[in-house]
Formats: structure tokens, C-alpha cells, sequence
């Protein structure tokens, strides 16, 4: 099952390293939360925030290291961007950033029940030059 549910992370991250929005959300389970930087919620309050982030910063990520055991799933990652489109009103820089991050998911047939994303957002906007949000 670990394996299973490591290929359903995998496939996330594809997803959102395409910019696919509607492969990223597909992963999820409809009644998923999700918990990240800028606060949490369903799909319903994730999905907007994603929308923002690929087309603001053209994030990408890197899997550096994976985990599973039985539900639950680790990934570390090296995260990149670059700031292309204003955010939340901020400048665009045209400056790129990188750092790690981490996520820790519960997948359940086949799907993601819960995300939890860990990141230095204050690092990501230091490095774009952007004030915090």
C-alpha cells in the first residue's frame, strides 16, 4: 500500500509542476484539507492559492527524498521559482528563488485525504525581493 500511495503523491507533483490545476486537484479527495503557509482548508480555499503561486512564482519541485509507511507519505523537496506576475499586489522582480521544503500527506484510496506543506516563506520572498504578505 505504501508504494500505492507514494505513486498518488508522485502524480501530485507531476501534476503541479505541469502548472495542471485540475491534475493537481483530481489528487484529492473531495472533503481533503489542506494545511500550508498561508492557512488552510478544502479544495475549495486551495485551489485559488495554487492558481496564484504557479502563475505568480512558476514554481517547480524537485523531490529530493520520499517516505511512506502504510496512509502517510513524506516528501522533501527543492522548490524554485521565479516572481513573473504580481502577488497580492506585490512588484514583480523577475528574481529567482530555491529552497526546501516539506510536505506530509494521508492517502486514502487513492486519494489525498490531508496535505500539510512547510515552507520559509519569508526566505522565498527575501530571495524575489517581495515584501511578506
Amino acid at each position: 500500500m505504501s508504494e500505492q500511495n507514494k505513486r498518488v503523491v508522485l502524480s501530485y507533483v507531476d501534476a503541479f509542476n505541469r502548472a495542471d490545476l485540475d491534475g493537481v486537484c483530481a489528487m484529492f479527495a473531495p472533503d481533503a484539507l489542506i494545511y500550508g503557509a498561508l492557512g488552510w482548508g478544502g479544495l475549495e480555499r486551495a485551489r485559488p492559492v495554487w492558481d496564484q503561486l504557479m502563475r505568480c512564482f512558476q514554481m517547480s519541485l524537485e523531490v529530493d527524498a520520499v517516505a511512506a509507511e502504510g496512509d502517510h507519505v513524506v516528501v522533501r523537496y527543492t522548490e524554485r521559482g521565479r516572481s513573473v506576475q504580481s502577488f497580492l499586489g506585490g512588484p514583480v522582480t523577475g528574481r529567482d528563488y530555491e529552497l526546501p521544503t516539506m510536505e506530509w500527506f494521508v492517502v486514502k484510496e487513492g486519494h489525498i485525504e490531508r496535505r500539510w506543506g512547510v515552507r520559509d516563506t519569508a526566505a522565498m520572498f527575501r530571495q524575489m525581493g517581495l515584501p511578506l504578505p
